[in-house]
């Protein structure tokens, strides 16, 4: 396939209403068009966030961030089946910068709180539906599975400036109980802002340039539970040296859930991946496990998981697109996997409390290999929703650390309000 130019909102809006334009121009017509252009939806959310953290570190002081993610969009009606998105994202600081912004705000002897101030355009896309099959091109949010479990392609959706993909992407449901989806990913908009320029890490002006491709088959006719197959074949470009990024994974999962009376249902989840290098990228093969066994009970879910990425000491199992805050610890001490590697047990509680759902977590790390103690956490949120727009959340994180891995011991702390339309 040959490589997308680089898409903009602008091209984007300009190739819908040229596509638009092709349409018969009765009036008739003329007025399903209007129609379609000004009888859309607009949305709005506004999340405003403070961010508390103490990371161990004694050189870094600690941090307190009050920050504010704002979002407007317009969705046009279909024409045709054709549609269009625009979606701006703006991200402020509220008070003075006691936190470091990921190096973009000059306060670098705080700890890290990586929410950047900026204005972009987070998505801007021309969509086509037609034959249970949908075809959008443009810059977009791109998942597939439910937030915040994004494993290995998401928004990062608990950072203030989420990620988005220039890309073109399919996802057809044609076929009974089934769901097949493909991206082609131009270039990845970053969390971190357009103030972010980081060689090291493939970043420039906040975006990471790409050629990769995405494919993902989802089934739920299966008595058993849903299986998901995948391969995310990540292509990085425009730099000298992306050996220790690109990379091919394959996978495949089942989850599911089978009922043992009115009252109680077990619960579980069995996955299994491989990594190795892909394009110019070099590694070793790595393998990724996760079994899971719960019980869910009056609304209340209890599970047991087990979560290994392999490493060697030189090469590990990444998942560099994905939403990792919500795996191995919200205290996010390991986003990137080590080269060790990592295993992560951990029990998860999920239940209603006075209306609001509470989500607590204790998690025993340790390394692949050499099986070094790599300490532990526990976690806890409380948040509630009121009257479907309006939502309030604490959480907390307490991580500690253990001498034969090393590391600092990290508090995180937040307390947010959410308004969306």
């Amino acid at each position: 396939m040959p490589k997308m130019k680089k898409l903009t909102a602008l091209t984007v809006m300009a190739t819908g209403l040229s596509s638009f334009a092709f349409a018969p121009t009765t009036a008739q017509a003329e007025d399903a068009f209007m129609e379609a252009l000004t009888g859309g939806k607009v949305s709005f959310s506004a999340r405003a966030r403070y961010e508390a953290v103490d990371d161990g570190n004694p050189l870094t002081k600690d941090a307190d961030a009050y920050t504010l993610r704002t979002t407007l969009g317009y969705k046009t009606g279909a024409f045709h089946g054709f549609s269009g998105f625009v979606e701006f994202e703006d991200v402020s600081h509220l008070g003075s910068d006691k936190f470091n912004a990921a190096g973009t705000n000059g306060e670098p002897g705080y700890a890290i709180v990586a929410d950047p101030e900026g204005t972009e355009v987070n998505q801007a896309y021309l969509a086509y539906n037609a034959f249970d099959t949908t075809f959008k091109f443009g810059r977009q949010i791109i998942t597939y599975r439910e937030a915040p479990f994004h494993r290995y392609i998401g928004t990062v959706g608990w950072r203030q400036n989420w990620q988005t993909f220039d890309a073109f992407s399919i996802v057809n449901k044609s076929l009974p109980n089934t769901t097949l989806s493909y991206a082609y990913l131009d270039e990845v908009h970053t969390i971190f802002g357009e103030d972010k320029t980081d060689p090291a890490a493939l970043i420039n002006d906040g975006d990471t340039a790409m050629d990769s491709h995405l494919f993902n088959i989802q089934y739920t006719g299966l008595p058993i539970g849903a299986l998901e197959g995948y391969a995310y074949l990540l292509d990085y470009e425009d730099s000298a040296d992306d050996s220790a990024f690109s990379r091919a994974t394959y996978g495949l999962r089942l989850a599911g859930a089978q009922p043992v009376n009115e009252a109680f249902k077990v619960v579980y989840t069995a996955e299994y991946a491989t990594q190795d290098d892909y394009a110019d990228g070099e590694m070793d093969q790595q393998d990724y496990y996760l079994l899971e066994l719960g019980g869910k009970y009056k609304g209340w879910l209890l599970k047991l998981s087990h979560e290994v990425q392999e490493g060697d000491g030189t090469y590990s199992f990444r998942t560099p697109l994905g939403t990792n805050h919500a795996f191995q610890g919200w205290a996010d001490k390991f986003l990137a996997t080590p080269v060790q590697g990592l295993e992560d047990t951990y029990v998860t509680l999920v239940g209603d409390v006075f209306g609001a759902k509470l989500v607590a977590q204790y998690h025993n790390f340790e390394t692949d290999e050499d099986s070094l103690d790599a300490g532990d956490e526990f976690d806890i949120m409380l948040q509630k929703t009121f009257k479907q727009h309006y939502t309030l959340g604490v959480k907390y994180a307490d991580y500690n650390a253990d001498d034969e891995f090393g590391g600092t011991d990290t508090e995180k702390f937040w307390l947010w309000g959410e308004v969306k339309f």
